[in-house]
């Protein structure tokens, strides 16, 4: 099933405030920020002077991929809570522009809470700040996380820790390779997340390029689920279509239990930004 679009809503601590101009105007809890989104090529309904007066932090990019945090407002955090229902966040300012959570999962959050249950077995590929997984955790199910980072899982273990969750399993290692071990240890799971990087490095400098690695994946992933268990693909790279995902997938999962939808978020303001695909699978 192809749908053109799917929605995540804010919530009462997230609320996307504008965007336009090649950035996007963010509140986290009481904290405004301005970061860098390539999608944002619209005018905003805004000036920036507007955002400006708002903001706490901005984040001005050197180059595609370094840059630094200005500090518009003399008394803005480096580091804060928000809350997601039972789940709170860790956040901070960070070398990069992310600061510990990518709030358009809100949907995929939601879906997680309302599928999964006490006796299921869940997995977090790809993992980061956990925020996922501390949300499956409190579903009473049991969770393994997986990030090749470690100081992401310990971000992670922190959020779970602040939302006074029971523990949970951390595996630091590539998400891929882990994935394919329990293939071959024969392990099943009743539900998987994965969020892979468009692009990225691993630990001895091997590039991790989406496009090549998405078969793999998918292939992995279509092994370890129990029959009546469900997958959650987010895909980040401009390169990888809709019709693209819809080819892969076909080879793996039947393409009546699945569905394709491009995942945005509209603006306090009315504008609508784009924030990659969505692949859901139920066996």
């Amino acid at each position: 099933m192809e749908n053109p679009k799917s929605y995540a809503s804010p919530w009462s601590d997230y609320e996307l405030l504008d965007a336009g101009g090649g950035k996007k105007l963010e509140r986290f809890g009481d904290v405004v920020t301005i970061r860098p989104d390539l999608q944002a090529y619209f005018k905003s309904e805004w000036p920036f002077q507007t955002w400006n007066e708002m903001a706490h932090w901005e984040f001005v990019e050197k180059t595609n991929t370094k840059g630094v945090w200005k500090k518009i407002k003399e008394n803005a955090p480096e580091s804060w809570t928000i809350s997601i229902g039972e789940t709170i966040v860790n956040l901070e300012i960070t070398k990069f522009k992310h600061i510990g959570i990518f709030p358009e999962q809100a949907l995929n959050w939601a879906f997680i809470q309302n599928q999964l249950k006490p006796n299921h077995k869940f997995l977090n590929l790809f993992a980061y700040t956990g925020i996922a997984s501390v949300v499956a955790r409190q579903t009473g199910a049991e969770v393994i996380h997986v990030d090749s980072v470690k100081q992401l899982v310990t971000w992670a273990n922190r959020n779970r820790e602040s939302s006074d969750t029971e523990p949970i399993k951390w595996v630091v290692e590539d998400a891929l390779k882990f994935a394919q071990r329990e293939v071959k240890r024969g392990n099943k799971y009743d539900g998987i997340l994965m969020d892979p990087p468009a692009f990225g490095l691993g630990a001895k400098g091997e590039k991790w390029i989406l496009e090549e690695k998405l078969p793999a994946l998918i292939e992995a992933a279509s092994e370890l689920l129990n029959p009546a268990g469900f997958l959650i693909l987010n895909t980040y790279s401009p390169k990888l279509t809709l019709g693209m995902l819809k080819r892969v997938a076909t080879n793996y999962f039947d393409p009546k239990k699945f569905e394709i939808t491009e995942l945005w978020m509209k603006t306090t303001t009315g504008k609508e930004l784009f924030f990659g695909n969505l692949i859901r699978v139920t066996k």
